[in-house]
């Protein structure tokens, strides 16, 4: 990787982490058309999926949360399982492919839901993550605790017909990564290793599991910043091979508007004025932002784990400091 002045960018957050302008920053990484702009790590406090291990040295090495990230590796991964047949298309009914709960499955008021309102969080069941993820009554908590995390989701009050509005949903992302798991015969994790992470020299991970056994897809994965920058640079560069690049043409269509500034995908945020640029966010202040018609790729890891305004801190990498630097770059 080529660097232009990666120093100096590097320099200025350091001096604006010290001036307590970037809160619970854990390290950021950043590039443009090919180069390295920044690469910088920093010790605090922090978390393995809710866990407190205490103050950590993050470093090139160190594996942090996703958190919600997550979600979108896994709309990756299924447009990676589509391409090789093994799971269905996304105008599929859901409920047709969970047969095992019959009640469920045979419910017409049901029987609109598409594979493709899941992936856009448009499925019009009832779900509530507005609360803090340390509140049983919090749904990805509940469906945590639930005997059967998947008859949970699916067995949701219907709130609305499904395509009318999106409601975030850890849930959502679950059942996709059951409908991978099925047409794929492998667990979550190992086909991410095989088909996406090895493919990408990503080999230190881990993915969590709940108490049940089962890889969380809302937000078990843990990787290092500079392989979250692979991941993001592989999707600037139209999937490489990997994801097919009509996946990706599909995930980054707008399918619903979340607010003024932000639409919605297939697992992924999109925002910019012609919706191209391609954000994954998690809890604490994780972000990916891809531009690809720029080349353009920025990653930050966080602490700030429960808090509302944790996305301060990794917007303000991006927007105060990283395209800076990019626009720096092309002047010259």
């Amino acid at each position: 990787m080529q660097s232009v002045n990666a120093e100096d960018l590097n320099t200025e957050l350091k001096a604006a982490f010290e001036k307590g302008e970037l809160p619970g920053l854990h390290g950021a990484m950043a590039e443009y058309q090919g180069k390295l702009l920044a690469e910088v790590y920093f010790e605090g406090e922090d978390e393995r999926w809710g866990q407190s291990i205490g103050s950590v040295k993050h470093g090139p090495e160190t594996l942090h949360d996703l958190r919600s990230v997550t979600k979108s590796v896994v709309g990756l991964l299924y447009g990676i399982a589509l391409g090789e047949g093994k799971v269905p298309e996304p105008s599929t009914a859901l409920y047709d492919q969970f047969p095992e709960y019959p009640d469920l499955a045979n419910d017409p008021e049901r029987g609109g839901i598409l594979i493709e309102h899941v992936l856009s969080m448009q499925m019009g069941l009832e779900w509530n993550e507005d609360l803090p993820y340390s509140d049983p009554r919090n749904s990805e908590i509940a469906m945590e605790m639930a005997q059967d995390r998947f008859r949970y989701i699916l067995e949701q009050p219907i709130r609305e017909a499904p395509g009318q509005s999106w409601i975030y949903s850890g849930g959502a992302a679950a059942l996709i990564g059951r409908l991978i798991e099925k047409g794929t015969g492998q667990s979550l994790d190992d086909y991410a290793a095989e088909k996406l992470f090895g493919p990408l020299g990503i080999k230190g991970f881990e993915w969590i599991a709940g108490d049940d056994g089962v890889i969380s897809a809302a937000s078990g994965l843990r990787m290092t910043l500079p392989d979250l920058m692979k991941i993001g640079r592989m999707v600037a560069n139209d999937g490489e091979g990997i994801v097919p690049e009509e996946w990706l043409e599909a995930s980054f269509e707008p399918k619903v508007t979340i607010h003024q500034h932000s639409r919605y995908g297939y697992l992924w945020y999109l925002s910019g004025p012609d919706n191209e640029i391609s954000v994954a966010v998690g809890n604490g202040g994780q972000r990916l932002t891809v531009q690809p018609a720029r080349d353009f790729v920025v990653a930050s890891f966080a602490g700030r784990y429960n808090d509302s305004a944790s996305w301060q801190t990794s917007l303000k990498v991006l927007l105060d400091f990283a395209v800076p630097a990019a626009k720096r770059v092309s002047a010259k």
